[in-house]
């Protein structure tokens, strides 16, 4: 006598080996995400938080492009689009002015710091965007058992994003903004370099403009 099968998604299939690694994958994020409120918020090991996201991720990607050589086509790591994509996002820059009309405070001068940043964090936003948009909105999209809109996914993964980074509301409401753009950017061109070096520059000069925040002074603190 056979033994009932377990029902594991909508249709009563169990979920197939691309759709398990896709939800391993999310899962992986969250949990990326809930180490950042630990280490970086809690602790303020944000160096020691960063670079060991990174080095996670790098590898990961490194051990799927082993084995599926179209991998970082479809997550967005190649030229195609980068122009569109750039463009696309640029208008989100004047969302900082009336940050910064809003925020009623004086903007700080111009620092040398602020070089570093604009040069560094386009990477870790790459990362982050990589998370975000290729790993959750991406695998969300292309989940058998789902069947989500792209409408749907975009609030969504914009609103996963904006909650990243409570509790500075005016970072969170730039954020969720920022991210809907991003997304259906991605979605038209694929191209997740650009979308890097718009979130680093785009949001560095939101931080530090807006909330007053010096990235650099922030990232070793610590010390």
């Amino acid at each position: 006598m056979s033994k009932p099968s377990i029902s594991l998604s909508k249709t009563g299939k169990k979920p197939s080996a691309p759709d398990r690694r896709k939800w391993f994958e999310i899962f992986a994020v969250f949990i990326t995400g809930a180490l950042k409120y630990i280490l970086m918020d809690w602790l303020e090991l944000r160096v020691f938080y960063i670079v060991s996201a990174c080095l996670f991720w790098m590898i990961y990607i490194l051990k799927r492009y082993q084995t599926d050589k179209q991998i970082l086509q479809d997550w967005g790591f190649h030229k195609s689009g980068f122009k569109k994509t750039f463009l696309f996002g640029i208008p989100l820059a004047f969302l900082i002015i009336p940050g910064i009309i809003l925020s009623q405070t004086n903007s700080s001068p111009l620092t040398w710091n602020l070089i570093p940043v604009l040069a560094l964090y386009p990477f870790w936003g790459l990362i982050q965007q990589f998370l975000m948009i290729s790993i959750i909105a991406g695998n969300l999209r292309s989940i058998s058992s789902l069947k989500l809109k792209k409408n749907q996914v975009i609030i969504f993964v914009s609103f996963l994003f904006a909650m990243a980074h409570y509790p500075y509301w005016p970072l969170m409401v730039f954020t969720f903004a920022m991210e809907v753009v991003f997304i259906i950017a991605w979605l038209r061109w694929r191209n997740l370099l650009a979308l890097g070096l718009l979130h680093g520059w785009l949001g560095g000069l939101f931080l530090y403009l807006v909330l007053e925040r010096n990235l650099w002074n922030e990232l070793w603190s610590i010390f």
